[in-house]
């Protein structure tokens, strides 16, 4: 009987052995970990989402930069300073000045000698409705000009001048003489409007940029002035006969009006001076 017991018992243990080799115990956290893995992939709506990469966005802070420029334009020499006021705006200041004399122009048989004087400045904001490209728009106030032309005049002794289509002969011994100016200032301040392309300021980060302008400033009719005030105009082409002080003879000052008035009338369509600019502009961080 004890020798049956004892082989029953040794069975068992070789049965219980063998069991344990074919079939390793599993460890808990593995299998909680690969029933975890399990669930992450057969469940999408659980697995986190990638973490996008962050934007490199160039734009600055507002009144950050600010932007200069030189150039050349309708104005003369042109130089310009913006900054930044927001990604679509930047609040921009122009200045423009350059003078060029003229001598020896004759016109109806009086010869001027001028100066042209050109100084303006004003100020606009520059709109970018795409930011990121150069196209802008620019309403502003040209709130300082003192554009004008002045000229002396002069008619030889002993020559003919015509005002008004009526003749006239300039004296040997007093030649006349006159001045005349031609304003182009009469609304001032002025409402300007202007396109262009170029940004002073770029959105994408640079420091250099090539701005273009073209637009007009609303100034008003030029006003001309023309006066003679000296020498005397006689009745003889040799300027001998019959002499007159210009400035008080009365044929003479009415056709000098009447002329005026049709000089004005000619320059009465152009109640714009044109706005025309390009330069080279540099930028760098202010604050």
């Amino acid at each position: 009987m004890r020798k049956t017991l004892c082989l029953v018992l040794v069975f068992v243990a070789a049965s219980t052995a063998a069991f344990a080799l074919t079939n390793p115990a599993t460890d808990p956290s593995s299998s909680s970990s690969a029933s975890s893995s399990s669930g992450a992939v057969g469940n999408p709506a659980s697995a986190k989402p990638p973490v996008a990469a962050p934007t490199n966005d160039a734009t600055p802070a507002p009144l950050s930069r600010l932007g200069l420029s030189a150039g050349i334009g309708a104005g003369g020499i042109n130089l310009q300073a913006a900054t930044n006021l927001n990604k679509y705006m930047n609040l921009r200041g122009v200045g423009n000045v350059f003078n060029y004399t003229v001598s020896n122009v004759n016109t109806n048989g009086m010869t001027l000698n001028g100066k042209l004087n050109l100084a303006s400045a004003g100020v606009s904001v520059d709109l970018y409705p795409f930011p990121y490209h150069g196209l802008r728009f620019s309403p502003g106030v040209l709130f300082y000009n003192q554009n004008s032309a002045n000229a002396t005049v002069t008619v030889s002794g002993g020559t003919s001048f015509k005002l008004d289509g009526v003749e006239y002969y300039s004296s040997s011994a007093a030649p006349v003489q006159g001045s005349g100016t031609l304003g182009l200032n009469k609304q001032n301040p002025a409402f300007t409007m202007t396109a262009g392309w170029g940004n002073l300021i770029s959105r994408r980060g640079g420091h250099f940029s090539i701005p273009f302008e073209i637009g007009a400033a609303f100034v008003g009719t030029p006003n001309l002035n023309l006066a003679l005030t000296s020498g005397q105009v006689c009745s003889n082409p040799q300027g001998t006969a019959n002499c007159q002080d210009v400035a008080t003879d009365q044929a003479v000052q009415s056709s000098l009006q009447t002329q005026i008035a049709k000089y004005q009338n000619d320059l009465n369509p152009l109640k714009v001076y044109p706005i025309f600019s390009i330069g080279i502009g540099y930028n760098f961080k202010i604050r």
